[in-house]
């Protein structure tokens, strides 16, 4: 299989980079969280109760059309192999507690990956939306939309003061996690960041590394998100995230035009030092290329690299991981191989952008 099919096959519409400001917000994601009334939540289910669950919504969801979003598809955790589950992680279509699970667990996928829903993860339904850029208010209708097909289907664990039930007392209210990605490389570098992020906390909003909770910050990407879903409605959670976001967009775009004014040469040595190491590298560890790929992207965006597409970032972001690595291999790696294969596949990447732009140059003669 080249690169190019393979790429086709695994990129997501919201790795595309076509949403607003997608320069600097990577990705939007909205995430409801549901349970069905009268059964217990799945950390203390029964395995009768959980196998009930998963039946029962396979039954009205596999194989079922949507008008908006097209056919969804179910698939089982237990018939996954484990490569097959880190490759829907890694593309955020699933959680890391999801994957570590079998029986009677699974995650429906519209045709297009834009909208998964986790059965018997944490709670019974975890609806997520992914787009491109910054589209907070697009996601929650999609979410809801969703919803709202779920619910003409099944009893929802509902209550008139609290709102929608759930196994996280922070989750219980509107059930909703809106959370951005962004690439901040400008306020990373200026050593703005950390002096940003407990402004952030204090007005209810978390920061988080590229897979939520518990996970490091890579590449200059941070997720934001709202914390409190109880007594708030979505349409305000969702305008506070907006307000925020807009207002680091905004300082990164300060903080990237500092450095272009007053730090160029350092930015320029940067950009193409990173540029060439992931071009001639022969091995390259996830970490130093999540950090190198930032690089280059603000490279990009700011002109310096201007031959080489934008995508690239939220592409090589996700087909460089461990998962992905061995699917393109077809094979079983160990860590030393997979840093090989790594420093492999971002060189043909960058070589596509090569062959493309003398193409293109060849063409205007």
């Amino acid at each position: 299989m080249t690169l190019r099919s393979f790429m086709q096959e695994a990129v997501s519409p919201w790795m595309k980079n076509e949403g607003p400001d997608a320069d600097i917000v990577i990705s939007t994601r909205i995430r409801l969280a549901r349970n069905l009334e009268n059964v217990p939540f799945p950390l203390v289910a029964a395995e009768e109760q959980l196998q009930s669950v998963y039946t029962g919504t396979a039954d009205h969801f596999d194989q079922r059309s949507h008008r908006r979003f097209g056919t969804f598809s179910m698939l089982p955790m237990q018939s996954l192999a484990g490569n097959e589950k880190r490759i829907l992680v890694e593309k955020h279509l699933i959680s890391p507690n999801l994957a570590r699970e079998n029986q009677h667990r699974g995650v429906l996928l519209s045709e297009d990956e834009s909208i998964s829903i986790m059965v018997n993860e944490e709670d019974h339904f975890r609806t997520q939306c992914l787009l491109s850029g910054l589209q907070l208010e697009e996601g929650l209708k999609a979410a809801n939309t969703i919803d709202d097909w779920m619910e003409s289907k099944l009893d929802l664990a509902f209550d008139e003061r609290r709102g929608y039930l759930t196994s996280c007392p922070t989750n219980v209210g509107t059930g909703l996690r809106s959370s951005v990605m962004m690439h901040l490389p400008g306020l990373v570098i200026t050593n703005q960041l950390n002096r940003i992020i407990p402004a952030i906390n204090q007005l209810g909003l978390v920061v988080r590394g590229i897979y939520g909770e518990g996970s490091e910050a890579l590449g200059s990407l941070y997720q934001i998100s709202n914390q409190k879903t109880l007594g708030n409605a979505e349409e305000d959670i969702i305008k506070d995230l907006k307000h925020v976001v807009t207002q680091l967009i905004q300082h990164e775009r300060d903080a990237r035009r500092q450095l272009q004014e007053h730090s160029l040469n350092q930015l320029e040595d940067r950009v193409y030092r990173s540029y060439g190491i992931l071009s001639y590298s022969r091995r390259m560890e996830s970490k130093e290329a999540m950090e190198r790929l930032s690089d280059v992207r603000l490279g990009i965006d700011l002109g310096i690299l201007p031959e080489v597409g934008a995508e690239i970032l939220n592409e090589l972001m996700v087909m460089t991981q461990p998962g992905f690595l061995q699917q393109y291999a077809g094979m079983s790696l160990e860590a030393e191989e997979r840093d090989q294969r790594r420093a492999a596949l971002i060189r043909e990447r960058l070589l596509m952008e090569t062959t493309q732009e003398e193409s293109d140059g060849g063409g205007d003669e």
